[in-house]
Formats: C-alpha cells, sequence, structure tokens
C-alpha cells in the first residue's frame, strides 16, 4: 500500500519573489490549504507554466507505483501508476532538515516548532516549512518524487 510522504492543495502567492534568475525557472512562494506549510519550489517553467493564485495538488511520494513497490529504474514504473494522475514530475532528494522554534526566557515557546525540509532536484530546490507532525514521514539522504497537479 502506497503511503505518501506528504500531501496538500497550494496557491501561489508570489512568483520570483527575489527576481528572475533563470529564463526557464521560476521560484514559486505558495502556501497549503490544510496544513498551512509554506513552500519555496523552483519549477521549469518552460515546461510547465505556473501563475500567481495558481492552485495546486502537490504529493512527495516514495515511488510511483500505486501498491507501493520501489522505483530504482524508469522501467520499473508499473503500467498504471501515479504518472498518469499529475501533470508535472521531479525525482530529487532530501539533504537537509532543520528543526526551528523560538523559546522565550522563561522557557516557555514564543512561536510553534516548525521543520524545514530542503530537496534537491538535480539542482531545482525545495524549502517545504511545516509542522513537526506534518513531517515525520521525512529523513535525510531519502529519495523522493515531487508530483503536482493543477487544481481548477
Amino acid at each position: 500500500m502506497l503511503t505518501f510522504y506528504f500531501d496538500d492543495t497550494f496557491v501561489i502567492e508570489k512568483l520570483d519573489p527575489d527576481g528572475k534568475k533563470f529564463d526557464k525557472v521560476s521560484r514559486i512562494v505558495a502556501r497549503s490549504e490544510k496544513r498551512g506549510a509554506l513552500l519555496h519550489l523552483d519549477v521549469n517553467t518552460e515546461i510547465y507554466p505556473m501563475h500567481e493564485k495558481d492552485k495546486f495538488l502537490m504529493v512527495l511520494s516514495p515511488t510511483l507505483n500505486y501498491d507501493g513497490a520501489p522505483v530504482t529504474k524508469e522501467s520499473e514504473v508499473k503500467q498504471k501508476s501515479l504518472v498518469d494522475k499529475f501533470e508535472y514530475i521531479m525525482h530529487g532528494l532530501l539533504y537537509k532538515m532543520d528543526h526551528m522554534g523560538l523559546e522565550s526566557s522563561d522557557g516557555g515557546s514564543k512561536s510553534p516548532p516548525l521543520v524545514e525540509v530542503y530537496v534537491s532536484f538535480g539542482g531545482l530546490q525545495m524549502r517545504l516549512r511545516a509542522d513537526p507532525t506534518s513531517c515525520e514521514k521525512f529523513k535525510v539522504d531519502q529519495n523522493m518524487f515531487l508530483l503536482i497537479r493543477k487544481l481548477m
């Protein structure tokens, strides 16, 4: 049975907030609807255009196979797979996790704890900032697939 690392619906708040750095790539800043997670993601907008206010479903999955079987080579993706349900797919590696949270001088927490998850998709970067319960399935050096489908 397939279990996702993370899935949520996002709305793009900003596109290239620090200016356009590459012709074919844009950095999107989006907020998730269920968990309030903040996403910074580089997207090849030449092949998959994205715009402010676009709404999309994003899934981070360990595999593309419905039965949960791992994918180690392109030929190992089953005939029917998640590929059929999504429009934009990248494969990457989680290389860093940071646990954040400010403490007050009396030891109490000033802000809720957050986790930042960093994934590289062949040079395109993702940073996902979410509450720790949303990030329990993540581990450093973990391979994953990012899958996106725009919603109307």
